[in-house]
């Protein structure tokens, strides 16, 4: 049993250390810091401060060592998702990303975790990645995961029993994790004017609160949190509006500050792959 839901006891997680991470022209927030270096220093602490909150609550960490040739390989999730009967490899539409499939596919190896599907025609990245339930997966279609690739998914999945529901979005919002994140089983940070109704519906129709995220802090990542289970999150110390709506509905926020790291557009919720969750 590996990962079974998406808000479940977080027990172990697979991580990269952001030592040779850039700014890219791949998606808008990174766009913007294009030509400006970042900070090493800062972000090794910054990765060094995750991986203590993780530590804390009792979460074991495998790690992929840093490489040059895939400086982006800090956003762990990306690579694919897992689900309770091993993981499925995604294959990324930015060559930049490449070698992250070939480097993690071996690490899930040497971790022991079965290969369920790998995406070899279409393009599916794990940012899009959402469990409503145990048999239930919402992947979006924004910029980086396609109907082809969701195609190859559902075949292999649905013998397994899951429902894959796919999610299309604006482009401009790269992934769904930047829409809509579950923090708890019946809780969600939702932006939902970039939402299609019939997934909202489908949201509302399983009893999940929604959190309005505000529209400044859409591209800010106020919803690239990562849920540990006990209704407890890791969140931006930079996103207190957010944070606190969540603290307003009984969840423990914890903070952290990675800005250096988030210039490269991605957020707590963009660095861990969960491996195990109970």
């Amino acid at each position: 049993m590996f990962v079974k839901n998406g808000a479940g006891k977080l027990t172990k997680v697979l991580m990269s250390a952001p030592s040779f991470l850039e700014a890219r022209p791949i998606n808008k927030i990174a766009s913007r810091y294009v030509g400006i270096p970042f900070d090493k220093a800062i972000m090794k602490r910054e990765y060094e401060e995750l991986q203590s909150v993780y530590r804390r609550q009792g979460i074991d960490i495998e790690e992929l060592s840093a490489d040059t040739e895939r400086p982006n390989s800090v956003f762990a999730r990306d690579f694919g998702a897992c689900i309770k009967e091993g993981y499925i490899l995604g294959r990324y539409a930015v060559p930049i990303r490449e070698k992250e499939t070939v480097d993690y596919s071996q690490k899930m190896k040497d971790l022991g975790i079965p290969l369920i599907c790998q995406v070899r025609e279409g393009h599916f990245e794990g940012g899009d990645f959402i469990f409503l339930d145990e048999h239930t997966l919402a992947i979006g279609m924004v910029a980086r995961s396609d109907a082809m690739g969701i195609e190859e998914i559902r075949m292999a999945v649905e013998p397994l029993g899951y429902r894959v529901i796919p999610v299309p979005a604006d482009p401009v919002y790269l992934h769904v994790d930047l829409l809509f994140n579950l923090v708890d089983e019946h809780l969600a940070l939702v932006y939902q004017p970039a939402l299609p109704a019939e997934f909202l519906q489908e949201v509302r129709r399983r009893d999940i609160e929604m959190i309005d995220v505000p529209a400044d802090y859409v591209m800010k990542l106020g919803s690239n949190v990562q849920a540990l289970g006990d209704r407890t999150v890791v969140a931006l110390a930079s996103n207190h509006p957010v944070n606190r709506l969540m603290e307003k509905r009984g969840m423990t926020v914890i903070e952290v500050n990675i800005s250096e790291i988030c210039k490269s557009g991605g957020g707590p919720h963009c660095m861990t792959f969960p491996l195990c969750r109970e």
